[in-house]
């Protein structure tokens, strides 16, 4: 018989290659036209070199996509399967969990994690938690948990310094790396090790994606909770993959399982860089070492908070970066195939997207307010060389995303932050280094996500376009709108993003300390000493939602009560955990066809329940959206976050009286 799901597939495989390399041909023949035959030579100095860097930063944009869309082409040419082991042959391994100034509840929660691992034979693990701030309270916590405590006095090198440290006081043949806030799921371990264990491989890195349990600002700020990805799904669930077929897959900090004998041989984690983790990885492939990205999501973290902790995140990613490419010649070193070298060309550049974004919110401002001619040809010729050209990129770029990311949302995120990332590239790009690792604030408080200071370069941005726009349609009609017409589609198009940007850069009051996360598991709710039956319906450390299903509460529920205030006790029972919790209800309400809906702070019974409760949280597949809605327009997400932006405005309003 035919297996139609294979079929599909193949089906499925053959329209994305095909699309990619119509794009490729297309995008190809608009550069040639671009470069060769429209830049202004004779408008003067100035129009000409604002076309030449036009010209140049649809080069790198596009040039980007087609070295993606070509990795994607390969990818499954490149795919490691996870090899079977003999539980015998699984070898020991040091468990390394990083921390300079992190809470102490929320390194807890990743050692309780660690200590939960599954592994052939437990006494092979050896969890430490390695501590550059020389903590008390840090080694106390350690302790009690039955992990190791490596502290430092100093945090000389920061993070580097901090493993190498590690490295010098363990001896393990792997290590598996966590940052303070990435929670493993108990199969970690028994889902990477086995790849060092891949014949004729020379497994150096295995790096799981990076997923995240909290809301993200992109999505939070902007009310896209259940319609878009954590953005950072773009690179870790694809990008990261897609480099397996040059072996540039980078090592990001954490959820990763490294060869000892492999960092030994290239000196340990380097120091001269603010972004160890993707040097490191560089440094083994220059070593000859397979740095390999798995698609296995096997742990969870925190995404950044704040905007201003965002920003200062992905200010240290592109001069780390910047500074590991240097360092490295990556670009030029014969140690690297040339395949690899231009996939870290492409690195280099994406930081320079963000030059690329503003100059295109720019281009079109300068030609319509301004009258500066930066490509010089017909309407008719630009519609032949570039509409097929923008189409075809559009369909490829949500083939190439695997529907994480479309080329809407890709335009809102770079527009968002390139006015923050321009000059850090800029001055790492001359030689003027950021020198301090400065460790991302992820602490969730109950307040603002954002400030108006961040409104200020696309409000100024939004008043230029609205201009323009304004400006060049002003007196014309017919022909001369149709005329007019690309001109006026990229200033709409900007205006969108730009609007965007503003509603994300207003922030929104964040209220809750703790995530809830969607979870269904059994749970026994006790109340004045009778015994319910239900299920959770999400879970947070703070609270619980459930449903009493019982069918002994009488008909419709009706003997079930409850009140508001009133305490009880729930027990939940997932696959490997069981918590007892002490709980206060804070609502409740009858679910139409019989049972009840209940809400309610939750407190652990002890330590034990405790340790039972954070898994059972989150040793899980998070309830996160991993694709985007493709129902969602752009009118419904604007009016969506105008009215919900309205009414939580009412609301504190409400409760600030």
């Amino acid at each position: 018989m035919i297996d139609r799901k294979a079929a599909g597939a193949v089906t499925e495989e053959r329209k994305r290659n095909i699309s990619f390399i119509l794009t490729i041909i297309l995008s190809s023949v608009y550069l040639i036209w671009r470069i060769f035959f429209t830049i202004p030579w004779g408008a003067g100095i100035l129009q000409a070199a604002a076309g030449v860097m036009l010209a140049a930063a649809e080069a790198v944009t596009t040039g980007g996509m087609i070295e993606l869309m070509a990795g994607r082409m390969k990818r499954k040419s490149h795919e490691i399967p996870l090899p079977d082991v003999p539980d015998a042959r699984f070898p020991d391994v040091d468990v390394f969990i990083a921390t300079h100034n992190e809470a102490p509840e929320l390194l807890y929660k990743t050692v309780n994690a660690c200590t939960f691992l599954e592994y052939p034979e437990k006494g092979k693990v050896h969890i430490y938690v390695c501590d550059d701030g020389n903590r008390r309270e840090i080694k106390e916590m350690a302790e009690s948990l039955g992990a190791g405590y490596l502290g430092m006095a100093d945090n000389r090198h920061a993070k580097s310094g901090n493993y190498n440290n590690a490295l010098a006081h363990t001896s393990s043949p792997l290590i598996a790396t966590f940052d303070a806030d990435m929670i493993p799921r108990r199969e970690f371990l028994v889902r990477t090790v086995p790849y060092f264990l891949t014949p004729d491989v020379r497994m150096g890195l295995v790096q799981t994606p990076q997923s995240f349990y909290n809301q993200d600002l992109f999505r939070f700020n902007l009310f896209s909770e259940k319609d878009i990805p954590n953005e950072q799904d773009f690179f870790s669930r694809e990008i990261n993959i897609l480099r397996n077929a040059t072996n540039t897959a980078a090592y990001t900090g954490s959820n990763t399982v490294i060869l000892r004998a492999a960092l030994e041989e290239i000196g340990g984690f380097p120091y001269d860089t603010v972004t160890e983790d993707f040097e490191t990885s560089l440094r083994l492939q220059k070593a000859g070492y397979v740095t390999y990205a798995s698609s296995e999501v096997l742990a969870a973290g925190l995404s950044t908070t704040t905007v201003e902790s965002m920003i200062g995140q992905r200010v240290r990613w592109a001069r780390g970066v910047i500074q590991s490419i240097q360092n490295t010649n990556a670009v030029f070193t014969r140690e690297l195939p040339l395949a690899a070298r231009l996939s870290y060309l492409n690195a280099y550049l994406y930081w320079w997207s963000f030059l690329c974004r503003m100059i295109f919110i720019l281009a079109p401002v300068l030609f319509a307010l301004f009258g500066f001619r930066l490509v010089e040809c017909g309407f008719w010729e630009l519609l032949i060389f570039w509409l097929p050209s923008h189409l075809s990129y559009r369909v490829s770029v949500e083939y190439l995303s695997g529907n994480i990311r479309n080329v809407r949302w890709s335009q809102i995120i770079d527009t968002i932050l390139a006015p923050y990332l321009i000059i850090p590239v800029l001055l790492e790009s001359v030689g003027i280094h950021q020198q301090k690792f400065k460790v991302t604030d992820k602490k969730k408080r109950r307040q603002k996500t954002a400030g108006a200071r961040y409104l200020i370069p696309h409000g100024i941005l939004i008043l230029l376009t609205a201009a323009a726009l304004l400006h060049f349609v002003r007196g014309k009609y017919g022909m001369a709108l149709v005329y007019s017409s690309v001109i006026i589609f990229w200033l709409g198009y900007n205006l969108t993003a730009l609007i965007y940007a503003v509603l994300f850069m207003m922030g929104r009051e964040s209220r809750r300390i703790s995530d809830r996360i969607g979870a269904v598991e059994k749970a026994e709710i006790t109340v004045g000493g009778r015994i319910w039956s239900g299920e959770t319906v999400d879970v947070s450390e703070e609270g619980i939602a459930l449903r009493i299903t019982d069918p002994g509460a009488g008909e419709n529920g009706k003997e079930f009560r409850i009140r508001r205030g009133e305490t009880f006790s729930i027990t939940v029972t997932a696959k490997y955990y069981r918590a007892l919790l002490n709980a206060v209800c804070a609502y409740t309400r009858r679910e139409q066809g019989g049972g009840w809906f209940v809400t309610a702070s939750v407190s652990p019974e002890d330590e034990t329940d405790r340790r039972n409760w954070l898994q059972i949280i989150h040793d899980r597949e998070h309830s996160l959206p991993r694709e985007i809605d493709p129902w969602m327009t752009l009118y419904d997400e604007v009016s969506r976050n105008i009215r919900r932006r309205w009414r939580e405005r009412k609301e504190v309003s409400r409760w600030n009286t």
